[in-house]
């Protein structure tokens, strides 16, 4: 342990409560194995250990979340470089070890071994303020989307129960008047009492658009239903305090994209991002969440693989030509290209031409849409790269 070393290889076993290091030399030997907690001071402490073993030092994680975050910024403050090995990879290569053992050592070890044999690894670099506060912000609004569907398949099932000719006559998930609706009138025999005319008034005064035709549709189901079922009592004040719930998501929701809006148009390329049609300030901040830094990609097929749109062979023998869906992609960067791309396709140019392209060639929907989500990743890359807005006819090239 006294002898300073050329090279080492570290990998850490990232958790939330604390962290796993592993060190490894030119030949696999282990030359130092540690727990580290979570903190800035034992962080500090073995990063200043780990560089005193060696004049060069090669860093690998196996998470690059939050859990990470703190590790990863003294990293980076002390000039350090550290690279990804996804969970998957660290998984498959613990087999070529002995043992079968799981503990956060041997996973440290295997990380760092890892690193070792494999040079193309993706390096993770603390992100900028802005790149961190859309991520935080993209998170929490897909955390309370999900809350929202939750939410109003829980109110559809009470409802289902109680009042099924009310549940079937609209949709709770994009008609806030129906909501509004139920946060005072769940049963059959509320709505009858208070009529038709009283009803619409009663939602005219909540700002109720079209409040008369809501009013129509729910004395309908009303009408339909004259037995009280068991439970009814609870279950309408459940139902209420569901569309309460959903209109309060709703309004944060509104405020979240508002301020999800304002920090993505203080990004430099954020005007060229949403020139593209279906790119909004959502998407938007969601793809350099999602895509990071540019200059990693080298041309418009790296985003295109990062993002999942290219297949990938699978040769055997004579057998040449078989493509399939690739493993290993950015699910949000992929999810980012196929919305945008389903959204472009409502409004006549080219990409609803390119679209009509495809299903005219025998694609189904789904894989039209793929194929013009790989199109445009090369659109946009294009556009990043000459840092010029999308339009919907192309530059006239000029001769160099």
């Amino acid at each position: 342990m006294s002898e300073r070393r050329a090279r080492i290889w570290v990998g850490i076993d990232a958790g939330k409560a604390h962290h796993w290091a592993a060190v490894v030399d030119e030949t696999g030997a282990t030359l130092w194995s540690e727990k580290i907690e979570n903190d800035e001071s034992a962080i500090l402490t073995a990063l200043g250990e780990i560089l005193d073993l060696a004049e060069e030092v090669h860093w690998a994680v196996d998470i690059s979340g939050r859990s990470s975050a703190l590790l990863l910024a003294l990293l980076a403050a002390h000039g350090q470089q550290p690279v990804y090995v996804p969970g998957r990879t660290v998984n498959r290569m613990a087999g070529a070890y002995r043992g079968e053992a799981k503990t956060d050592a041997r996973d440290a070890y295997v990380i760092a071994e890892t690193a070792r044999h494999r040079r193309d690894f993706a390096t993770i670099g603390v992100p900028a303020q802005l790149a961190a506060d859309l991520a935080l912000l993209t998170a929490h609004r897909t955390d309370l989307v999900t809350d929202r569907v939750q939410t109003v398949n829980r109110l559809r099932d009470v409802l289902t129960g109680m009042f099924p000719a009310l549940e079937r006559a609209f949709d709770y998930s994009a008609r806030k008047g129906a909501l509004v609706l139920l946060t005072g009138y769940q049963t059959p025999a509320a709505l009858r009492r208070r009529g038709l005319a009283r009803l619409t008034a009663w939602l005219a005064n909540r700002g109720v658009r079209d409040a008369d035709s809501v009013a129509a549709t729910a004395m309908e189901a009303a009408q339909a239903q004259k037995t009280a079922l068991p439970g009814e009592d609870a279950a309408a004040q459940i139902v209420a305090d569901l569309a309460t719930q959903i209109l309060a998501l709703d309004n944060r929701l509104k405020r979240l994209d508002r301020q999800i809006r304002d920090a993505f148009r203080t990004h430099a390329q954020a005007e060229i991002i949403e020139s593209l049609p279906g790119m909004g300030p959502i998407l938007g901040a969601e793809f350099i969440v999602a895509a990071g830094d540019m200059t990693a990609y080298t041309d418009a097929g790296h985003l295109a693989s990062a993002a999942g749109l290219v297949p990938v062979p699978r040769d055997s023998g004579r057998r040449t030509g078989n493509l399939h869906r690739p493993k290993r992609y950015s699910r949000r960067l992929r999810r980012v290209f196929y919305l945008s791309a389903q959204t472009s396709i409502i409004r006549d140019g080219p990409n609803r031409d390119y679209y009509l392209k495809k299903r005219g060639e025998g694609c189904k929907h789904v894989q039209a849409v793929i194929a013009l989500a790989r199109r445009r990743t090369s659109v946009l890359w294009a556009l990043l790269r000459d840092d010029r807005a999308f339009t919907p006819t192309p530059p006239i090239a000029q001769t160099a």
